[in-house]
C-alpha cells in the first residue's frame, strides 16, 4: 500500500513538472460575476380626470442606460395592484405609455419594476402618484319663476364640466335668509350629473345650488334663481285715492293647516302677562277665568292666508270663530287680527291703545278700557263680547270727528266697508249673534249677544 501511494505522488509531481515546463497553468473552477445594480424610474405629468398624462419609465445601471429591459407597469385601482402592460427599453433606456387618469385621486397611482436578469439587479420605482388636476365646472338651477303659496314647486339641479361631462357628487341648495345664504336641502346628483328638489316657499324667495368640490372638479355655485309666491286668493281692489293705515304692523304668519282651523283655549300664561297692563288690569269686569283666546286662519288684502288671534268672553268666543270661520269660506278679507295688547298702553283710554289699532285697520275683540272720545266710561268691550272689524274701511263717530280716518265716511265696499244691514258682512255677522249695534255711528263694531 504504502509503494503504490508513492508511486501516484511521483507521477503527479512529474505531471505538472511538465505542464509548467510547457507554460501551462494549472486548471480551476469557474467563477460568475456579481449581476450589477440598477434603478428604475417612473414620471408623467398631471392632469385632468379622462385626459391623457404619458408616464415614462427609466432604467438605468451605474449611471447608464439599460436598452431593451421588460418592464411591468401596474396601476393601484381601489387599494388592489393591476397589471397595465410590460414595455421594452429603447437605446436610451426610456419607455413610455399613455394613461387615462381617473376621477378619484388615489386612482392615479402607478409603479414600474424591472425584474432584473444574469447581469442586472432587479428595481421598482415605488408608488408613485400622478397629480390629478381638477376641471372647472358648471352648475344650474332651473324651475319655475312663481309659484302659488302653499305649493309645491320642483327645482332642477344639472352639473357639467367645461367640456360637458356629467358631474356626480354632493350638492346643497342655498336659500338667502336673513341677508346670508342658508342650506335648506341637500342632495347628490347621480351619472348624468341631475337630480332635483321640491321646495314649498311661503314668500317671494331666492335660491341658489353649490357643487361641492371634489379631487377631479372644482366646487361651484349656480346663479341665483328667484321665486316669486303669488297669492292663492284674491287681492283686494281698493277704490282711486283710498288712503293706507297710518300704522304698520307686520304680516302675521302663513298657516301650515289648510281651512280656517279655528282653535279655542284658554289664555296661555306668556299671553296673560302681555296682557295684564295694558288689555286688562285691575277693576276690569271680566278676569282671566272668564276669557279666551281664539286663533283662527284668515285671508288678508293681499290675498294670502294668515294666521291671527283675538281675546274674547267664554260665550262670545265661539259666535265670534263661527263668523271668522264664514268669512273664510267665503274669501271676505282682513286686514289684520292681532291681538289688542300688541299697541301698547293708552293712559287716554285706561286700557290697550284702540286709536293706534284702529289706525292699523287691526281686528280686534277684549280691550278693557273707556269708551273712545268719553273718558270715565267703560267700553263694551271691557266684557268681551263686542268685535271690532276692519276698522280702517268702516270708520267710528266720536262726538267731534271721525277715527281712524274720514275718508272712508260715506263709502262702500263689496269686500271690506259696509254701510247698511243689507252688506254681506253684516248679514254674516247677525247670522252668528253679532249684531252691528251702532250702524254706520261705529260701522266696525258688533256686539255677541
Amino acid at each position: 500500500m504504502t509503494g503504490s501511494r508513492g508511486l501516484r505522488q511521483a507521477v503527479s509531481v512529474a505531471v505538472a513538472t511538465c505542464l509548467l515546463a510547457l507554460g501551462a497553468a494549472p486548471a480551476q473552477a469557474d467563477e460568475e460575476p456579481e449581476p450589477l445594480p440598477t434603478t428604475t424610474t417612473l414620471t408623467g405629468p398631471e392632469a385632468k380626470a379622462g385626459q391623457i398624462s404619458l408616464l415614462d419609465i427609466a432604467v438605468a445601471t451605474e449611471g447608464e442606460p439599460l436598452a431593451e429591459a421588460p418592464v411591468l407597469l401596474e396601476r393601484r385601482v381601489g387599494g388592489t395592484w393591476q397589471d397595465v402592460t410590460t414595455l421594452l427599453t429603447d437605446a436610451e433606456g426610456h419607455a413610455s405609455h399613455e394613461v387615462t387618469m381617473l376621477r378619484v385621486a388615489t386612482d392615479n397611482v402607478f409603479r414600474a419594476g424591472f425584474a432584473g436578469d444574469s447581469a442586472h439587479q432587479p428595481s421598482t420605482s415605488g408608488p408613485v402618484r400622478i397629480g390629478l388636476l381638477r376641471h372647472d365646472t358648471r352648475i344650474a338651477l332651473k324651475g319655475p319663476d312663481s309659484v302659488i303659496d302653499e305649493r309645491r314647486v320642483r327645482l332642477k339641479v344639472v352639473w357639467r364640466t367645461l367640456d360637458g361631462t356629467p358631474v356626480p357628487g354632493r350638492v346643497r341648495l342655498k336659500r338667502r335668509e336673513d341677508g346670508r345664504w342658508k342650506t335648506v336641502r341637500r342632495g347628490r346628483t347621480g351619472e348624468r350629473g341631475i337630480t332635483r328638489f321640491r321646495v314649498r316657499p311661503r314668500e317671494d324667495a331666492r335660491f341658489r345650488v353649490a357643487g361641492l368640490r371634489q379631487a377631479w372638479v372644482h366646487r361651484a355655485a349656480s346663479p341665483t334663481h328667484r321665486i316669486d309666491n303669488l297669492p292663492p286668493g284674491d287681492p283686494v281692489a281698493l277704490p282711486a285715492g283710498a288712503p293706507e293705515p297710518r300704522i304698520s304692523v307686520p304680516p302675521q304668519p302663513r298657516p301650515r293647516r289648510a281651512g280656517p282651523n279655528a282653535v279655542i283655549r284658554r289664555i296661555p300664561d306668556g299671553v296673560w302677562r302681555h296682557m295684564v297692563g295694558r288689555s286688562w288690569h285691575k277693576g276690569c269686569p271680566v278676569g282671566r277665568s272668564g276669557l279666551r283666546l281664539l286663533r283662527i286662519n284668515y285671508w288678508d288684502y293681499d290675498g294670502y292666508r294668515r294666521r291671527g288671534e283675538v281675546v274674547a268672553r267664554v260665550g262670545a268666543a265661539g259666535q265670534i270663530a263661527a263668523a271668522l270661520k264664514e268669512m273664510y269660506r267665503r274669501k271676505l278679507p282682513i286686514r289684520s287680527m292681532y291681538r289688542v295688547d300688541r299697541f301698547g298702553w293708552s293712559k287716554k283710554l285706561n286700557g290697550a291703545n284702540d286709536y293706534r289699532s284702529m289706525a292699523a285697520g287691526n281686528t280686534s275683540a277684549f280691550n278693557c278700557r273707556d269708551v273712545v272720545g268719553r273718558p270715565g266710561v267703560q267700553s263694551p268691550h271691557s266684557y268681551g263680547r263686542s268685535f271690532d272689524v276692519n276698522p280702517w274701511e268702516n270708520p267710528y263717530r266720536t262726538s267731534t270727528t271721525w277715527l281712524p280716518n274720514g275718508w272712508w265716511v260715506g263709502r262702500s265696499h263689496p269686500r271690506v266697508a259696509w254701510r247698511s244691514h243689507d252688506h254681506t258682512v253684516v248679514r254674516l255677522m247677525a247670522s252668528h249673534g253679532l249684531h252691528w249695534t251702532y250702524g254706520t255711528r261705529d260701522a266696525h263694531h258688533f256686539d255677541a249677544r
